[in-house]
């Protein structure tokens, strides 16, 4: 039986084929409210699912995953979510509990766990049974529904059975995100959802790091299977088996009429005849969907070509040496005093700075220029909105700070109330309706797992739990992407290869788009360019010592994207992890940079994986270098883009450690990452702090060490870790000034109260101290600039504003999602004014920067600059500060931090209160092991 009844009024409902504005017409209205006649309900089948002999965790092990697990609608289920905000089953059930953590957790105990999350344990008890499906009739595989969230729990006596049962599942709750996904990993996006803005920046985006042909994606299968023998042959017939799955729901749900809504609206389906196609889902498929997860979360490094405009600029202005000591300063490779996961002093020395440098290709002054990607722009592609989230695409495509946005608490049994240890993990991938990720249950010859899986790839749980222990991960960052200078030949479109003059591969998209329904954006088209070389795409153009050169950027994963799925299979194989070491195992499969953590009932571990190159000696990781076979990583093949890698030994790893915090933060001592920020002041010291603390005091719980992840969600951690040393500074002397002593008072009673951004009271959208919050929001961006560029001078703090951003307040507008994200304070100039200040002050600073810049390094003119832009930002008014947005109206603070899950799909919910913490979050505590 399919998840949802065909046959009712809701599903079966036929609407127009065009809405003049989006359900604004009566005529809409009055057919809204002639589908609200009583639903025919699914009958729950008579299965008994007892709590599963296979659950080692004795019900300690909670997750959550909002806004809900129904990420599908119908047409009319669209229709009366847009215009009466009535939410489809399960479509919402997970926003409410997740978004009450923030006022809940300062109450919170180990019985209330589940008031904020789901149980997640094996199973489903019998009278929580809310469907039973045998998806396509098949008699080898069940799918059991839970009432609470709607989970699928997918129990096969095949392995062919229970894959197919995880692509119906998939398509059931996620069919049209899955097609979207598809189509962005193609850069074929606009043509399929609709020509908006944020349509073109994101199929530019992916497609700018991923630019493969058919064929590519053809090979990378091809390539994974044949290099891992039998593992790689069972996941072929497991992707084979989830694609047919997820195809039969397409056939099932098209002759049914209850299909995606989406369909309708971008003009894919006609709600009257039924005409149109939904295409099947082929293999390559899935590697276009996870080149685009790979990409989003799992490709640290890039950026080497604005490392040499900002060096280039440094030692403009103070001369080579001297410049490039500044540079060094600023870049904090390995800051003694950045917060570490691996803590134990153990060091894992990666893309150090070479004693000397070899083959650097630096450019010369002012020749850089972007490649372009976009071409013959028509209609509404060529308008300043359309070339603005071009631009925005590229920007967010080439830094080398990337959103990295999960975080992790783990602590070990020695320090815990049970002796067990527990853990709180989760990715932060934002907040989309729906949402990217989804829930699942898999159990099956070889698959024991339940956790969330990217919609489309969830074959297999990606992060979740086993049957006596769970595992999790957080974007690591560490550099696996370099920047090659090949020099041009012939003209711009030819370059040297190994002395041979080579032409480069041109690849090229073609997309047009026309208004529909969902997206009134007008008529347009443009053509998307890439020129390929060996070395990877091609980015920029610019000359190296007088000759042209075009850089390109190489990174180990490039046309690799398949291979993780090993990783992801063995995590899920209750006959291969059985303990710490062979966790590290699986994850040593996964190309991706992540950091994975893992817990059972008496061991907890820790593993950062990536294909790490092996650099020629003396090659500086942070610059472009010379595409010549003494620069090339070591025994580097470009026909398969595959070369020496670094041993699992030489990843930062541990086991055992009395706990671990995770937030994208440095991994390990002289660990290099290529994004900048590890320094002293990073959103980690928000964890290491309180979890270092409940260390300290023993007797760790699965509620302490949940409401420690809460607390640090609320921080704002310019007020919490770096302000008090600023009103240090101001208060050097009294102040006189009555603006500036009111709003050092503010200040002070915000830090004096916990420097959160936190409701009076659950529900009241307005901030405790919210005046003080203003303050801080408009002082940061205007005390950075006093305090370091009279120093820097215009050019060289333009640059490093470029390497790091000044600042990542909630309300910011950054990340893939844009403003309204959730994460906030990864990357900002924090450490930087930390530092700074502390030298002003006379303080010790281990690692800091080459010179004094606040007030040229005396306390008195540090703290007149400090109180001028103070009485500037005290100044501005709410609306200045809160400009708003499509969200929200000027001045209005709350909801310029507000959470919004962005729609992906016809389903709109409400806004949350900003809470900085994990999408999908697992709180564990086995009690035994196998």
């Amino acid at each position: 039986m399919p998840r949802r009844t065909p046959r009712t009024a809701l599903d079966r409902q036929r609407t127009p084929r065009r809405f003049p504005k989006f359900l604004g017409a009566a005529s809409i209205c009055a057919l809204i409210a002639a589908l609200l006649s009583p639903l025919t309900q699914v009958a729950a089948a008579d299965s008994t699912t007892a709590l599963a002999a296979n659950d080692y965790c004795g019900g300690q092990c909670s997750d959550i995953l909002p806004p809900g697990q129904n990420g599908n609608a119908t047409l009319a289920q669209i229709l009366l979510n847009q215009a009466f905000g009535i939410q489809p089953d399960h479509a919402e059930d997970q926003l409410g509990p997740y978004s009450n953590l923030a006022s809940g957790a300062a109450t919170l105990t180990d019985a209330k766990i589940n008031d904020f999350f789901n149980d997640a344990s094996f199973g489903v008890a019998s009278d929580q049974v809310a469907s039973s499906t045998a998806p396509g009739g098949r008699t080898d595989v069940t799918i059991v529904r839970d009432k609470k969230a709607g989970v699928p729990h997918i129990t096969g006596t095949t392995r062919y059975g229970t894959e197919y049962g995880a692509g119906y599942a998939a398509a059931q709750d996620r069919l049209w995100l899955m097609d979207v996904f598809r189509h962005v990993g193609r850069g074929q996006l606009t043509s399929f959802a609709g020509g908006a803005s944020s349509n073109q920046g994101l199929e530019q985006e992916f497609w700018r790091n991923a630019p493969y042909t058919e064929a590519d994606l053809q090979t990378q299968i091809d390539n994974a299977i044949a290099n891992n023998g039998a593992r790689g042959q069972q996941a072929l017939a497991d992707a084979n088996a989830y694609i047919d799955g997820i195809n039969a729901y397409i056939d099932a749900s098209d002759s049914g009429r209850y299909f995606p809504g989406e369909y309708v609206l971008t003009g894919h389906k006609d709600s009257i005849t039924n005409a149109g196609t939904i295409d099947h889902f082929k293999i390559t498929d899935l590697v276009a969907l996870a080149s685009v997860i790979g990409s989003l979360f799992g490709s640290g490094g890039g950026g080497e070509v604005n490392n040499a405009i900002s060096l280039l600029a440094a030692q403009s202005k103070y001369g080579v040496t001297e410049g490039t000591k500044v540079w060094e300063s600023f870049r904090e490779r390995n800051d003694p005093e950045a917060v570490l996961t691996v803590h134990n002093g153990e060091s894992f020395p990666y893309a150090s700075k070479p004693d000397t440098a070899q083959g650097g290709a630096l450019p010369d002054a002012g020749s850089v220029t972007q490649e372009p990607l976009v071409y013959d722009r028509t209609g509404s592609a060529a308008t300043a909105t359309a070339t603005g989230a071009s631009a925005t695409a590229a920007a967010t495509t080439l830094t080398s700070a990337k959103r990295g946005m999960s975080n992790a608490l783990v602590v070990s049994g020695k320090y815990t109330a049970s002796g067990h240890p527990v853990a709180v993990f989760g990715p932060q991938t934002g907040y989309f309706a729906p949402q990217l990720l989804m829930l699942q249950e898999i159990q099956g010859p070889g698959l024991s797992a339940r956790g969330a899986s990217f919609a489309g790839l969830s074959m297999y749980v990606e992060l979740g739990r086993g049957q006596d222990y769970s595992w999790s991960a957080t974007t690591s960052g560490q550099d696996i992407i370099d920047t090659y200078a090949v020099e041009l030949c012939q003209d711009d479109y030819h370059y040297l290869y190994h002395g041979a003059c080579t032409a480069m591969d041109k690849v090229e998209r073609t997309n047009s788009w026309k208004p529909t329904t969902a997206d009134g954006t007008a008529a347009g088209s443009y053509r998307m360019q890439v020129y390929r070389t060996k070395y990877g795409p091609v980015e920029y153009r610019a000359t190296v010592g007088g000759k042209k050169v075009a850089y390109t950027t190489l990174r180990s994963s490039y046309l690799h994207e398949a291979d993780s799925i090993i990783g992801f299979q063995m995590l899920n194989d209750p006959d291969y992890v059985k303990s710490p070491g062979t966790f590290q195992s699986a994850v040593q499969h996964i190309n991706y940079t992540f950091n994975w953590f893992y817990a059972d009932s008496s061991h907890t571990a820790y593993y950062n994986s990536g294909d790490n190159p092996v650099r020629a000696a003396g090659v500086d990781a942070e610059f472009p270098v010379w595409a010549q076979a003494a620069y090339e990583w070591r025994n580097w093949d470009p026909t398969t883009n595959t070369a020496s890698y670094t041993p699992p030994s030489a990843h930062p790893n541990s086991i055992d450690q009395d706990y671990y915090i995770s937030w994208n933060n440095k991994q390990a001592k002289d660990y290099t990452t290529a994004p900048w920020g590890d320094g002293s002041v990073h959103r980690g010291n928000l964890l290491e702090d309180r979890v270092k603390k409940l260390v300290a005091a023993g007797g760790v719980t699965r509620s302490s060490l949940t409401k420690a992840m809460a607390d640090a969600a609320l921080a704002d951690l310019r007020a919490e870790d770096v302000l008090p040393k600023l009103l240090k500074v101001i208060n050097s002397s009294t102040v006189t000034d009555t603006t500036a002593a009111a709003a050092v008072t503010k200040l002070s009673d915000w830090v004096t109260a916990g420097a959160k951004r936190k409701e009076t009271s659950a529900g009241s959208k307005a901030y405790a101290n919210a005046d003080a919050i203003r303050i801080l929001d408009a002082w940061w961006p205007l005390l950075v600039k006093a305090e370091f560029e009279p120093g820097l001078g215009t050019d060289l703090y333009t640059a490093f504003s470029n390497n790091l951003p000044i600042d990542e307040s909630p309300s910011a507008a950054h990340g893939p999602t844009g403003a309204h994200a959730g994460s906030s304070f990864q990357y900002g100039w924090w450490s930087y004014v930390d530092k700074d200040i502390r030298a002003v002050l006379g303080e010790s600073v281990q690692g800091g920067l080459s010179q004094k810049y606040c007030g040229g390094g005396t306390l008195s003119a540090c703290r007149d600059a400090l109180i001028s832009t103070l009485k500037t930002a005290v100044g501005l008014t709410a609306a200045q500060v809160y400009p708003g947005d499509d969200q929200c109206s000027a001045g209005d603070q709350w909801c310029a931090d507000s959470i919004v899950q962005r729609t992906l799909g016809g389903i709109k919910h409400g806004k949350i209160t900003w809470q900085n913490r994990p999408t999908y979050q697992q709180v564990v505590e086995y009690t035994s092991h196998r």
